[in-house]
């Protein structure tokens, strides 16, 4: 069967299981009142409006409700009906009474019926209940959802489940979801320490820990090398500006939602950043540009903050406060195609070098609402695609899918366990060339507008160290891993000689502690992996005397009477390398 076939197929189940699962529902709490319905990725979920509260256990008698009306084997049944029937049908159904309400009247209105239970839906569903496997579905989790996504709606019960072809399948995507609970950043980042969120003192906003501060000290030292060996300039630009900058982007008209509210100052209003273009356009309009000037590349590691919802935030995925990994370039329209290319060469060397090989390419064009000429639009998005196929990279169409502003193409990444990350972005802007008057002096000496360029390689600092996290199940490679080097002598007699190791590792660069406590040494050595440092160096009286280490691994392979010297050159090699151990 083909993947788009099995795909289809797979939708088809999990719609039919969330009947089934409603029908269920129904017999439990017969005064219920019935939502939606829908198959997503990988389930499905109903919400309902319930005369009690769920818990969990309520979940195992809804499946075995559900197996028992999958036993019976009823069919899927079909019927377009009028809208007077259809109201009739769900007299005292409220919500099914105003989705009835919002269907155009040259639309018909089709049920769906197994039995038991008859929906207002469009399908597609299997043929009967056969077709769906008892031993194929799990009920999974109970949550709160407002009608239709409003807050000022009612909150309704959204009981979310799985379901798949044949038992096996389940079974595979358990062990996945087992995977990805051991990788969750969240939990990771507690048990090494490596940041906190403080609901208390500001939802949103993330505290990097020493650890995890090492590890964005790394990123972010190889990022501004990179940069410079790349042909870009550091900027450096406020947290603050006034309310002039953000109507003349636009970004209150379009973006005010997503701003902290203005604070008043000089009888002006000044608004926290949500993003870094307008303040490198000052600097590009601080002074007259000509052709020869161009290109400029301008990056920054730069804070913004964003009002995100609070039921939107997700550990460092989502947050209120973080650091973009921004750049812009102004060129000429002649530059316009070298400079996309080597924008996209250089994001993907960045992220194989962070250890990313699956990568995905997604082009958006432009939508029926945009600014700007039509002719630089196609000259843009054909830039774009031809970068994208110089790279050989597999890519997906978006038509209709860029900003008001520009095309723009998106590079997704898949970590460990083949889970989807969008990361780097490139896009064009002929909007705020236009707003801020933006100019340079071409060869014929008439004045022009440059094409202006937003990039971003690995998103933001937090989320990208979010996904890091979970790539590596916290196991980073050495050049990244917080402490690469954990020194334990095997007594106390070798202390003095572990403080000497620990200083000439850090002279050499190492990120190196010497662990001095009274445990005995198989427990720090325990410590040790339960960490994740790579490299744990045991001290005893024959690495003393010879200068020599024994070294255990991440892995658990033990290495003894390695010279000292041999042994930081393996590890500077490693790190250079950038490779896992």
């Amino acid at each position: 069967m083909a993947k788009e076939e099995a795909g289809e197929r797979l939708s088809r189940i999990r719609h039919s299981m969330a009947h089934v699962m409603a029908e269920a529902v129904l017999q439990m709490f017969p005064t219920a009142q019935i939502a939606i319905g829908p198959a997503i990725e990988n389930g499905f979920y109903y919400d309902f409006e319930l005369p009690r509260q769920l818990v969990t256990e309520d979940l195992e008698e809804i499946s075995e409700r559900m197996r028992a009306i999958i036993s019976e084997g009823k069919p899927f049944e079909r019927t377009v009906v009028s809208r007077a029937e259809a109201q009739q049908k769900f007299a005292g159904q409220i919500y099914k009474q105003e989705l009835l309400q919002a269907i155009p009247e040259d639309e018909e209105v089709s049920l769906y019926n197994q039995g038991g239970f008859t929906d207002l839906c469009r399908g597609p569903h299997v043929e009967t209940t056969k077709e769906l496997k008892g031993d194929a579905f799990k009920l999974m989790s109970i949550a709160g959802a407002y009608w239709r996504g409003k807050e000022t709606n009612q909150m309704l019960t959204r009981i979310y489940g799985t379901a798949w072809s044949n038992a096996k399948e389940l079974r595979l995507y358990m062990q996945h979801l087992e995977d990805v609970e051991k990788r969750d950043h969240r939990k990771l980042g507690k048990d090494l320490d490596l940041f906190s969120l403080h609901e208390e003192a500001g939802p949103g906003l993330v505290y990097w820990h020493p650890m995890g501060a090492r590890i964005r000290q790394a990123i972010e030292t190889f990022w501004r090398s990179e940069h410079y060996a790349n042909g870009y300039e550091m900027v450096y630009t406020p947290h603050i500006g006034r309310s002039w900058l953000w109507e003349t982007s636009g970004h209150l008209g379009f973006y005010k939602e997503g701003m902290y509210p203005p604070m008043e100052m000089d009888k002006s209003d000044y608004y926290v950043k949500p993003m870094n273009c307008p303040f490198h356009i000052m600097i590009y309009k601080n002074s007259k540009h000509s052709y020869r000037d161009l290109p400029f590349r301008w990056a920054e590691l730069g804070t913004v903050y964003r009002y995100e919802k609070a039921g939107a935030m997700h550990g460092l995925m989502r947050v209120r406060g973080f650091t973009q990994d921004d750049a812009h370039l102004f060129v000429t329209p002649d530059q316009m195609n070298e400079e996309i290319l080597e924008v996209l060469r250089f994001s993907l060397h960045m992220l194989h070098s962070f250890g990313f090989t699956e990568i995905n390419a997604y082009l958006s064009t432009m939508p029926e609402k945009s600014v700007g000429d039509p002719a630089r639009w196609a000259d843009a998005t054909e830039a774009l695609r031809k970068a994208i196929e110089a790279e050989g990279l597999s890519y997906e169409v978006d038509e209709g899918g860029g900003a008001f502003y520009g095309p723009k193409i998106d590079l997704k990444i898949k970590d460990a366990i083949g889970r989807e990350w969008q990361l780097s972005t490139v896009q064009f802007d002929f909007n705020e060339p236009e707003r801020f008057d933006m100019t340079f002096v071409d060869k014929d000496g008439v004045e022009k507008r440059p094409y202006m360029i937003h990039r971003a390689l690995l998103g933001s600092i937090e989320r990208f160290f979010g996904v890091l996290i979970e790539h590596y199940a916290g196991a980073f490679p050495p050049w990244l891993a917080p402490e690469q080097i954990k020194l334990i002598p095997v007594g106390e007699n070798f202390f003095d000689y572990a403080k000497q190791l620990e200083m000439r590792l850090r002279k050499e660069g190492f990120r190196v502690s010497a662990d001095l406590g009274d445990d005995r040494m198989n427990a720090k050595i325990r410590n040790a992996q339960q960490l994740k440092i790579p490299y744990m160096v045991i001290i005893g009286e024959r690495e003393a005397e010879n200068d020599q280490v024994s070294v255990r691994y991440r892995s658990g392979k033990q290495e003894n009477g390695l010279s000292t010297q041999a042994f930081i050159d393996l590890v500077k090699a490693k790190v250079e390398s950038k490779e896992q151990l």
